[in-house]
């Protein structure tokens, strides 16, 4: 049995959506962003399956993770990637030439493809636009190109990287509205800051502003059917059934990292004649709240109007509103023991959205980020009371 769960029909599904679309899905041509927290297999999931899936599919993917190395500019990072798929199309033994091999029409040569502009130029300033760049492998090609951006947040955290983001935007509507043209520029962000990632398509001032955003489809039962086969099969024998492996997995965020340890622990440290159905929810419980205090935490830093600020939102029935509201500079100020004037509020909202504490949803509307940080918080102040942040 493979170590990697894959996720075949679901890439198949979103391969399709982005290079064969129907009605309701031609506006993912405008850019596809997908965000969730971390440690939920979004990575291995663009590597492992949607790439393949859209190879498979005939399109040509460029991906880049602007985390690979925290020392280098999200901008160099995705000119690096760039170039060397370029490279690879100009090099007649390259795999990337071999995979273009199969699709009818593509200008391949002994020689791979000829472009009109020197290769280390894309991206300089006197050099090759990624527009001009795209624009001659979407036409060599004759096929799609996806380009794919793992934490794309990051490359909002400059002005360089918002100049890159508009020139994908400038790339994407230099190829696309083409009436005949011989294949599309598509566009994937996924990232872990979900604040940040909707933003990118919330706020009109951004490059792929009316762009789709959508959660990432997280792991579910099957994986959890999945992991208790490896484990029965490797000859563990203190398993869980499969209702309760299922319910700890969703008491820990659906987060695989979780739950392997969840399932660690139930398997070495079982007492005998114990059923590991009964310790499960226990440990799942107990993990949930050491893996939300990383990110809880961050209120600490921030202080106590923050703490006041997220328990508003934390503990609201759906969106929250009128953070900045009179009455809720009352509210916080009955939290924190001091007068709190209206014009504290957004500093401090901005701080947690830096945080990703929280994100906004929609003009005055804000969620907590991560359902996983909301529902152990609540579940403390179940036990704990309101918070007293006055101390």
């Amino acid at each position: 049995m493979s170590s990697i769960y894959r996720r075949t029909e679901l890439a198949a599904k979103m391969a399709q959506q982005l290079i064969h679309p129907g009605v309701l899905d031609e506006g993912l041509r405008s850019g596809l962003f997908l965000s969730g927290p971390r440690r939920i297999g979004k990575t291995t999931f663009l590597v492992n399956d949607l790439i393949p899936a859209l190879e498979a599919a005939s399109a040509l993917v460029i991906y880049v993770d602007l985390w690979t190395d925290t020392g280098r500019s999200p901008v160099s990072l995705l000119q690096a990637a760039v170039r060397k798929a370029l490279e690879d199309l100009a090099t007649p033994s390259a795999s990337l030439v071999a995979r273009l091999k199969h699709l009818s029409g593509a200008d391949l040569s002994v020689m791979g493809f000829k472009f009109g502009f020197k290769l280390d130029s894309v991206g300089a300033p006197e050099g090759a636009t990624l527009a001009q760049a795209f624009t001659e492998i979407v036409d060599q090609a004759k096929t799609d190109l996806v380009l794919i951006v793992d934490e794309v947040q990051q490359a909002i955290t400059s002005d360089e990287g918002n100049k890159m983001l508009l020139a994908l935007k400038a790339a994407r509507d230099a190829i696309n509205p083409r009436p005949n043209t011989p294949g599309h520029f598509i566009f994937v962000g996924t990232g872990s800051h979900r604040a940040l990632v909707s933003e990118l398509t919330a706020r009109r001032n951004q490059a792929f502003a009316g762009a789709t955003s959508v959660a990432y489809p997280v792991l579910e039962s099957d994986y959890v059917e999945y992991l208790l086969r490896r484990m029965e099969a490797e000859g563990l024998k203190a398993l869980p059934t499969l209702g309760a492996a299922v319910q700890a997995f969703k008491t820990l965020g659906n987060r695989p990292e979780e739950l392997l340890k969840a399932f660690r622990q139930v398997a070495f440290h079982t007492p005998e004649g114990t059923s590991p159905d009964t310790i499960l929810p226990v440990v799942a419980v107990t993990l949930r709240s050491t893996a939300a205090d990383v990110d809880l935490v961050k209120l600490d830093r921030i202080g106590a109007l923050a703490t006041a600020i997220f328990d508003k939102i934390a503990c609201s029935d759906g969106d929250a509103k009128g953070l900045f509201a009179v009455e809720a500079a009352a509210e916080y100020s009955r939290a924190v023991g001091r007068e709190v004037r209206v014009e504290e509020v957004q500093p401090v909202v901005n701080d947690l959205l830096d945080a990703n504490l929280i994100m906004r949803r929609g003009h005055g509307l804000y969620g907590v980020s991560d359902p996983f940080v909301q529902q152990t918080w609540r579940g403390k102040r179940a036990i704990d009371g309101p918070a007293d942040t006055s101390v």
